[in-house]
């Protein structure tokens, strides 16, 4: 989606369709959410209504018009990706949900497992070019695949609607992922190598497919897997009852592991309070709903069935998730269009644009009179963890909830705990990037620019309300109003719509912007 100025100046447009935010009362937005996964690929597409709510711009209606068949995900070599069989079964989506890509005004692109590696990231992005500006591009590991399933299947939601804590258990192909919530939150979470595709088999039960974790789970039962080997039915239900037992030993805060290797992907559940409610996504969870009845060839409907016999012994309240299999990809983008706001502060000018920058939104100690800067940055270092963004391999932009007063203690003291935990992302030259709710923006940039001395680019903006899963683009300044436009792009769930928030956009100086009032497409 392209921003515009109209030749009148002070009217903000969607180019694509050639609306006027300042003239409708009702806008629909048409979003494409794309899963390509390590086991399965597939879309879901939607309308998504806003409503004007005096000036600002509320999500209404959220409808889920088409989503697409199951593929499972096809590969021309071991771990290569086939584009070519992918774009054809992508453009055959489109054609049946009878949408032209150019009508596309916004969407995700998840990708995950293998689907991440270099050689297949580059091209699956040249299958979506044409929407490269409209889409949130998503390269999901285990940490924010485990949070967003969380989201997708809707446990985040229940742990606030019935103040329970809720575990949610994503069993996919390869990998499953688990988050425990409790207030809406992922509180702790991790990941195991347990899944329906780590050995796959044709009718006649001859091995096509062996993943490693797969060959250890073999090992630990003393079978000997090896790809075009015959795999006996009683062989294959003692596997899937194997990989279920130590799913629940992960589920329980253990550290299992298989043929002697170890099996989590991130460090072992810490939390200790009971489990109150349990609820599954993933490809597996259509089988423990009895969602689905087939066969694809692969140690599903097994595993399916010896979850099912052990979660009575782990929690006797199962709860239907929202979302199965596409736990993470049912939430699409919507918009937020800054026209005006308070003080804020982007210094060089040409830092801007800025493009599909991801928000985290730490639990930093701000709210007290004496700010601590480690404690600052350990709050940003664990959400980077989390969000695995730790690598510094983009810009980040840091949610500010500022409270209380701006001395130039707090001011100092919150400056130094964020320069200590963006330490990887600054050491890799990407601009310092905040983005408050108060009107301390202005004085923060200053701080770190004059004060600090910070060599990065500084962009700090306020007005603003975000939160996990946001991406922001901060556009140039526009020639004819020197206003910024800000498009805040919010991954939606179901039973997950946030309420209405303010927002801002701007107008800048050689190194400071004035902002005033704004309207949100939340």
């Amino acid at each position: 989606m392209n921003v515009e100025q109209d030749a009148e100046g002070g009217r903000v447009f969607f180019s694509s369709v050639g609306r006027s935010l300042a003239e409708d009362d009702e806008i629909c937005v048409l979003s494409v959410g794309v899963d390509i996964g390590s086991s399965t690929s597939h879309l879901v597409f939607s309308r998504i209504l806003l409503e004007r709510l005096d000036s600002r711009y509320v999500v209404t209606q959220r409808e889920t018009f088409y989503q697409s068949d199951i593929l499972l995900t096809p590969y021309s070599a071991e771990e290569t990706i086939d584009s070519d069989a992918l774009g054809a079964f992508i453009a055959r989506q489109y054609k049946d949900a009878q949408v032209d890509p150019d009508e596309i005004d916004t969407g995700a692109l998840i990708l995950t497992g293998v689907a991440v590696r270099r050689r297949n990231a580059r091209a699956i992005g040249e299958l979506f070019a044409r929407q490269a500006g409209k889409l949130v591009a998503v390269s999901a590991g285990d940490n924010l695949e485990t949070v967003m399933a969380a989201y997708g299947s809707g446990a985040a939601a229940r742990s606030i609607r019935e103040q329970a804590i809720v575990m949610n258990v994503d069993v996919g192909g390869g990998t499953s992922k688990i988050a425990i919530c409790a207030d809406g939150k992922v509180v702790d979470l991790t990941a195991v190598d347990v899944g329906a595709r780590l050995v796959c088999f044709d009718a006649s039960g001859r091995i096509t497919r062996l993943e490693e974790a797969g060959r250890r789970f073999g090992a630990e039962l003393g079978i000997d897997l090896e790809l075009d080997a015959m795999l006996k039915p009683e062989a294959a239900r003692a596997l899937a009852a194997c990989m279920a037992d130590r799913l629940f030993d992960a589920m329980r805060g253990g550290k299992p592991s298989a043929g002697g290797a170890k099996l989590l992907r991130l460090d072992p559940l810490a939390q200790r309070a009971p489990v109150n409610q349990i609820m599954f996504s993933g490809g597996v969870s259509e089988f423990i709903y009895g969602r689905e009845a087939g066969t694809f060839d692969d140690l599903g409907p097994l595993l399916a069935q010896e979850i099912r016999a052990r979660i009575a012994g782990f929690c006797p309240r199962l709860e239907l998730a929202i979302e199965g299999i596409r736990a993470t990809v049912i939430g699409a983008s919507q918009y937020t269009i800054q026209l005006s706001g308070s003080t804020i502060y982007v210094s060089p000018l040409d830092a801007l644009p800025l493009r599909n920058v991801p928000v985290i939104a730490p639990d930093m100690p701000i709210d007290q009179e004496t700010i601590e800067p480690a404690a600052v940055a350990r709050a940003i270092e664990a959400m980077l963890k989390r969000l695995d963004l730790c690598e510094g391999d983009s810009p980040v932009a840091i949610f500010v909830p500022w409270r209380g007063s701006a001395t130039f203690q707090r001011l100092d003291a919150f400056c130094r705990g964020i320069v200590d935990g963006l330490a990887s992302v600054l050491a890799r030259g990407h601009p310092l990037v905040l983005a408050g709710d108060g009107d301390v923006g202005g004085l923060l940039g200053i701080h770190l620019h004059e004060e600090m001395r910070i060599e990065n680019s500084i962009v700090s903006i306020d007005g603003l309300e975000l939160k996990e899963f946001d991406y922001i683009d901060i556009g140039a300044m526009l020639d004819s109003s020197g206003a910024v436009p800000v498009v805040i792009k919010s991954l939606i769930f179901p039973a997950n719509v946030t309420p209405p928030t303010q927002t801002v956009a701007s107008k800048n100086t050689p190194t400071a912007a004035i902002a005033a009032p704004a309207v949100r497409a939340t």
